[in-house]
């Protein structure tokens, strides 16, 4: 995966929660900031913790701290994500590995 949309950050959230009626994520509410939509550190962390394994990535913990909307918190984890698949073929190159 290349890049992690709204519709997947939602139920990421939801499922962190444990609510599956919770607030939905539409592009009404992206410049919300995360206390707004009823979310608060701990469930941003959890689904920061879930993202950064499913999608072998690392997140910088500056960069999260300014990450408070929905918006920017998408804009960060799609800007590594790309960052990841922009680098995948030149580490391949570098270990020889056939594509």
């Amino acid at each position: 995966m290349d890049r992690l949309e709204l519709t997947a950050l939602t139920r990421i959230l939801r499922a962190w929660e444990g609510d599956e009626e919770g607030v939905d994520l539409t592009d009404d509410v992206l410049d919300l900031y995360w206390v707004e939509l009823g979310y608060d550190c701990l469930s941003v962390l959890q689904t920061t913790g879930y993202i950064e394994r499913k999608f072998g990535i690392l997140l910088d913990g500056e960069a999260l701290e300014a990450a408070d909307t929905p918006r920017r918190y998408l804009g960060l984890v799609n800007a590594e994500l790309h960052r990841k698949s922009r680098d995948l073929p030149a580490v391949a190159d570098r270990l020889c590995i056939k594509r």
